[in-house]
């Protein structure tokens, strides 16, 4: 039974770990590439995940006036695709596709309003968003030993990055086609007793990108340039590095105890920097902090076709006042049920966001104005598909 939750129970770890950034405490985490299939049975094994998101964060208060816009977090979806081939015994393979950094926001009058007051031009943004897709390749060989086996995993990937600000006065779109970044690890795992401990190290990937600021009728007469026309924009910033370390062990016939703990060097984000021809040089704010993630869990196999998993992880916040990105504590359930010749997983997640605040900087090294929230609740659900052959 030991073994049987082994294999069954990566669900704790694949369909719930993606809850700990749920409401995106950690920076803007999303995703992670599913490294988890090398260890799956069988010859070739492929699963195909969705996870969607309802992170409902809104200003308590804006300059020091209750809010009234209600959220400005907007819902997505994170997809996750992987396929794995063993090639010898001892040596595996497996291409991913996943998101793994994103922010989407849409932010009210009132927001806007405050935004509008302190810009040198009275420009505001109204919807902010940023999207990564990244396409990997990591194998894994194994190595007997006299107890258990050794692992050593290793990879590359490609990560895009596409940034679009809608403001009163125009749209700015930034695009970076492709960086090259890789992973390493090691594991050792004793199938008999459900037992495996991994490191995994991912690269930090430096972007920069082209794109162009499309004027609005609204920004027409204050840039001087007709609607619609195009101003060459560029821009640069780096999405961090990480190291992940996650545990398991069967501690009973039938049960297994799991956690993780988590580094992103989220401090290499002061600034997303760029220029617009002829408006200069202009920065975006985030003065974030390293993140912290730590998860703990047990699962538990209920039947031969049926096991379960719950889980609970704190996210340190990574904001430090110019915007808010505070402390998450998150609670998740997920469950694993053999269905013909494959396997469903189906996840459900409640995170708790903490209160906390932005504040305007003058200098205009925080925020674009003082706000504040209060502790707000994030929700997401998962289902994914595992077939092996």
């Amino acid at each position: 039974m030991i073994n049987s939750i082994f294999k069954n129970g990566v669900l704790t770890v694949a369909a719930l770990a993606a809850f700990a950034t749920a409401a995106q405490a950690g920076g803007f985490s999303r995703g992670e590439a599913d490294t988890d299939i090398l260890y799956e049975d069988g010859t070739a094994a492929f699963r195909a995940k969705t996870t969607f998101v309802a992170p409902q964060r809104g200003y308590d208060t804006v300059n020091g006036v209750e809010g009234t816009d209600g959220d400005y977090t907007d819902n997505y979806f994170i997809p996750s695709l992987a396929g794995k081939v063993r090639l010898t015994d001892n040596l595996s393979c497996a291409a991913t596709y996943t998101q793994p950094f994103g922010a989407s926001s849409t932010y009210g009058l009132q927001a806007q309003a405050a935004d509008a007051a302190t810009s040198r031009i009275g420009n505001a943004t109204i919807e902010a968003s940023f999207e990564t897709q990244e396409y990997g390749l990591t194998c894994a060989a194994n190595f007997n030993l006299e107890t258990g086996r050794l692992w050593l995993l290793g990879g590359l990937f490609l990560q895009s990055f596409d940034y679009e600000e809608v403001s009163r006065y125009g749209t700015l779109r930034l695009k970076d086609s492709s960086e090259l970044g890789y992973r390493l690890g090691a594991a050792y795992d004793i199938p008999d007793i459900a037992l495996r401990a991994e490191l995994m190290y991912r690269s930090q990937i430096d972007h920069s990108g082209d794109g162009s600021f499309t004027i609005s009728p609204a920004g027409s007469p204050i840039l001087g340039v007709p609607a619609g026309f195009e101003l060459p924009a560029y821009g640069a910033g780096s999405l961090p590095q990480s190291l992940e370390l996650s545990l398991q062990s069967g501690i009973a016939p039938g049960w297994l105890a799991f956690g993780s703990i988590k580094w992103t060097d989220w401090s290499v984000l002061p600034t997303l920097n760029y220029n617009i021809t002829g408006l200069g040089d202009l920065k975006k704010n985030f003065k974030f902090r390293d993140g912290w993630t730590v998860m703990g869990g047990i699962g538990h196999t209920f039947t031969d076709t049926v096991s379960g998993a719950i889980s609970l992880t704190w996210d340190r916040g990574v904001g430090t006042g110019a915007d808010i990105m505070t402390d998450t504590w998150t609670v998740g359930i997920g469950t694993a049920i053999k269905a013909g010749p494959g396997e469903f997983r189906l996840g459900g997640a409640v995170s708790y966001l903490t209160s906390g605040e932005q504040k305007f900087d003058p200098g205009g090294e925080l925020a674009d104005f003082n706000a504040t929230v209060d502790g707000d609740f994030a929700y997401g659900a998962s289902l994914s598909y595992l077939v092996k052959f």
